[in-house]
Parts: C-alpha cells; sequence; structure tokens
C-alpha cells in the first residue's frame, strides 16, 4: 500500500483539504461497452442538471479554484481537470475513451466535481506520495500536454519528482492496458466528503475491471 501524507506548508494554505485513496488489482481492457451504457446515461442526467456557467457553483469545483488562488495559481489558465471535463460535456462532446479503468475515472471526476488522479501504482518510485506545492521551473509532463508548469499548484511527488495536480497527472505514472494495481486519489478542498467518490470508484472497478483487493481509505 502506498503511504499518502499532506506537507505543513500545503495544509497552512489549503486548511479544508482532505483526500480519499482506493487501490485495487484490476484487469484493464481497451474499452467497455457496458461502461459506455452507463457513462451515455448519466451523461445525458448531467447535461439536464448543470449548464457550462452553472458549474463554477459545484461546491467541489468551486473549492478547487479558490485553492488555486490561494496558492497563487490562474485557475482559468491551468483549469482543473474536473472543471475541463464538465465543460466538455457540456459543450455536447463525449468524454474522453482512454481505456476503462480511466474512463470510469472520468465519469466520477465529471459527476462529483472532484479532481481524481489515476495512477499506475506499480510506476511509483518509492513507498511513498507527498502532497506539496509544486516549484517554478520542477520538471513535469503532463499526460497529453508535453511539458506543464506545475509552480504553485497541487502535486502529488514520489521520491523522483512529481506524478499529480489536479490539472493534469503525469505521463511517467499514467495508466495504461499494462496497468494491473491502481492507486486513484480523490482530492476535495473544500471538506467535502471525498470517501463517497472514493467508494463510487471501487464499487466500478469491481463492476468493469474485475478489481480484487480493493481498499479504501481517508487521509488528510
Amino acid at each position: 500500500m502506498v503511504d499518502i501524507s499532506v506537507s505543513e506548508d500545503f495544509k497552512r494554505i489549503c486548511t479544508a483539504f482532505s483526500g480519499a485513496a482506493v487501490e485495487a488489482a484490476i484487469t484493464n481492457t481497451p474499452s467497455d461497452g457496458r461502461l459506455w451504457q452507463e457513462i451515455d446515461a448519466r451523461v445525458e442526467a448531467y447535461r439536464a442538471a448543470y449548464t457550462v456557467d452553472s458549474i463554477k457553483d459545484m461546491p467541489a469545483i468551486k473549492a478547487t479554484r479558490a485553492a488555486y488562488k490561494a496558492l497563487g495559481k490562474d485557475p482559468s489558465r491551468y483549469r482543473p481537470s474536473s472543471e475541463a471535463l464538465c465543460r466538455r460535456v457540456l459543450r455536447g462532446m463525449d468524454l474522453y475513451r482512454v481505456n476503462t479503468a480511466v474512463d470510469l475515472i472520468n465519469l466520477v471526476s465529471m459527476e462529483t466535481g472532484y479532481s481524481i488522479g489515476g495512477f499506475d501504482a506499480d510506476k511509483i518510485a518509492g513507498t511513498s506520495l507527498v502532497l506539496g506545492i509544486g516549484d517554478e521551473g520542477e520538471p513535469y509532463e503532463g499526460i497529453g500536454r508535453g511539458t506543464l508548469n506545475i509552480g504553485h499548484l497541487p502535486v502529488y511527488r514520489d521520491s523522483i519528482g512529481g506524478i499529480g495536480t489536479p490539472t493534469s497527472d503525469n505521463e511517467r505514472t499514467k495508466i495504461d492496458l499494462a496497468t494491473h494495481h491502481v492507486l486513484i486519489i480523490v482530492n476535495s478542498y473544500g471538506g467535502g466528503t471525498p470517501s463517497e467518490a472514493a467508494n463510487e470508484l471501487a464499487a466500478l472497478l469491481e463492476r468493469y475491471v474485475a478489481a480484487t483487493g480493493v481498499t479504501v481509505r481517508a487521509f488528510k
């Protein structure tokens, strides 16, 4: 199990932060028709409930944007991934189709507004992660984004460097079809209930990627 802690400098600024982590062994697949039937139905309901303008008032998105500003980052220029997913869907586009494990993470992120990091746990260097604040010029390759300036962003670091921010996870530890052990982290910057989203992720992992050894734990 990967140990997760939060640095004191981060806690001083993001005082309401709480997180929940899910770990499991999985059998990933390129796509799952059953999952996409569920995604399509839930996207339809989501579009009936929200607009592009109203999502900024979703508690989880609002709190994440406030955390970015408190840390000194512009949330409109470096948009949190959850908000980007929500805006994409509400503009009439489908959720991204990546692979089954990533697709179900994106579904829960869209519905809850939480930025959720998904990692191949076997690619994490060392046995622990620390949530801190990104430094200017710190090396970081966002998934599909190339070099990303993570200065003043929340960042999870392993023994090598950053692997996850609310804007983009790192190419180095991304989930792909060869992934057999996942670590998924739900991030709440407003004192919400990330464990509910984590439990939903656990259920989806069991349903769609044959997850075993599933653990869910809270941290702050």
